[in-house]
């Protein structure tokens, strides 16, 4: 019996101690990536930080900015020419790996998006090039113009599939890729394309090829889309985008290790994202924190004076949560102009906005104290002044009374 009870009691313990590690705070993920960094989508929430301003080589990541600009150029019927330049470029090319192309011959831009993100065909990139902007140089500006729209600061592009074997000035960063991947699955036919797990594309008069896309986890675990990439310079890299009960995070990992079976930044960016989704806020601020003081002037005695100044220190009435990153969160103040009589413990004097880059939310700002502690601070004042006013009460009475008499006086005289 009493063994029964020992092994009761160390079952309840083993799975108490299992419970508590289950929730325990997750480590952060180790990658092999250089640079990382993850992002909620639908809050602009950064999650993950790894060098994210970190110069890097986005190698046929810049391939969702080219076909953006497709999108945003062409119609799906759209017929577009296979061009010279395209034919020069090296595999992985269709026209190189695939099927031989003759310079001239057309292809739905519906199949060119295809067979740009899913095969990562470089042909296809400067195809698009040459299409939308009459060559490369041209597209090369129409690429930097939107990279600055979208807010990718610091970006450069000059090649539209990512190739930088002759340049050191096609570079971005892990931060600037989340947006341009925001602004890749805002589109609607970019969205569509990067979500195929294989597509059937071809020239109009040539025959049809199945490709593949290259991104391993896409329709695993919730990703829906992103795009893959490779260089010497760039190291492997990996754009994901993921959806989870409705929660979109954006993933970014940059410079991983390209090895034989080419699952490393794979491997990277699955650690990432499930950590992401499973990462917890730390509390910033804690509710009814005094986080600002103002300063303001009133008149103790209204309309009379004296004129004093009192500060206000003004709290928050909610935990203030974020995640704990690189990025330090910066906090800027809105306040109104303040009525020191008008002061309640209700009402909002003004707001406190925490912003982490694209991330900001506002709260409202509370007053720790009332007119009554006015009132209270200035009672000496209020004593005082009564008192005054009530010597002059009784000088003004003995002064009346005074006159009095000697008008009456004056009156007796008269009749004597």
């Amino acid at each position: 019996m009493k063994n029964v009870k020992k092994t009761i009691l160390f079952t309840l313990i083993f799975t108490m101690l299992l419970s508590f590690s289950a929730f325990a705070a997750q480590p952060v993920p180790e990658l092999i990536g250089t640079s990382a960094i993850s992002v909620d989508m639908d809050t602009n929430e950064i999650i993950y930080t790894k060098n994210i301003d970190a110069k890097v080589y986005p190698a046929s990541i810049t391939k969702l900015l080219t076909s953006i600009l497709l999108a945003e150029n062409k119609s799906k019927t759209d017929m577009l020419k296979y061009t010279k330049s395209a034919s020069l470029q090296p595999a992985y090319s269709y026209g190189v790996n695939i099927y031989k192309v003759n310079i001239g011959d057309p292809m739905s831009a519906d199949n060119v998006m295809d067979g740009l993100l899913l095969y990562s065909g470089n042909d296809f990139a400067y195809m698009v090039a040459d299409n939308v902007a009459g060559n490369v140089e041209n597209f090369a500006k129409l690429m930097n113009k939107k990279a600055k729209q979208l807010g990718m600061l610091h970006s450069n592009f000059v090649t539209p599939n990512g190739l930088d074997s002759n340049t050191d000035d096609h570079y971005t960063t892990a931060y600037d890729l989340t947006k341009l991947a925001k602004a890749a699955y805002e589109n609607d036919w970019v969205r569509e394309s990067m979500g195929k797990k294989t597509s059937i594309i071809g020239f109009a008069n040539g025959p049809k090829a199945k490709v593949t896309n290259r991104n391993k986890l896409l329709g695993i675990d919730g990703c829906i889309g992103g795009k893959t990439g490779f260089t010497d310079k760039a190291g492997r890299c990996l754009v994901a985008i993921y959806n989870r009960n409705d929660r979109h995070i954006i993933g970014v990992v940059m410079n991983s290790e390209y090895d034989t079976k080419d699952t490393k930044v794979f491997e990277d960016m699955q650690k990432l994202i499930d950590w992401s989704y499973n990462a917890t806020k730390d509390t910033l601020i804690d509710k009814n924190t005094k986080v600002y003081t103002v300063k303001a002037s009133y008149k103790v005695i209204p309309f009379i004076g004296p004129e004093k100044s009192i500060e206000i220190p003004l709290e928050v009435r909610t935990n203030i949560d974020y995640y704990n990153n690189d990025i330090v969160p910066k906090k800027t103040f809105d306040i109104g102009n303040i009525d020191p009589w008008k002061l309640d413990k209700k009402t909002s004097l003004g707001t406190m906005t925490i912003t982490q880059r694209d991330y900001s939310k506002t709260y409202d700002l509370y007053s720790t104290i009332t007119t009554k502690d006015i009132l209270h601070d200035n009672m000496l004042i209020y004593i005082a002044a009564g008192v005054g006013i009530v010597v002059i009460l009784i000088l003004l009475f003995a002064l009346i009374i005074s006159i009095k008499k000697r008008k009456n006086r004056r009156r007796r005289r008269r009749y004597y």
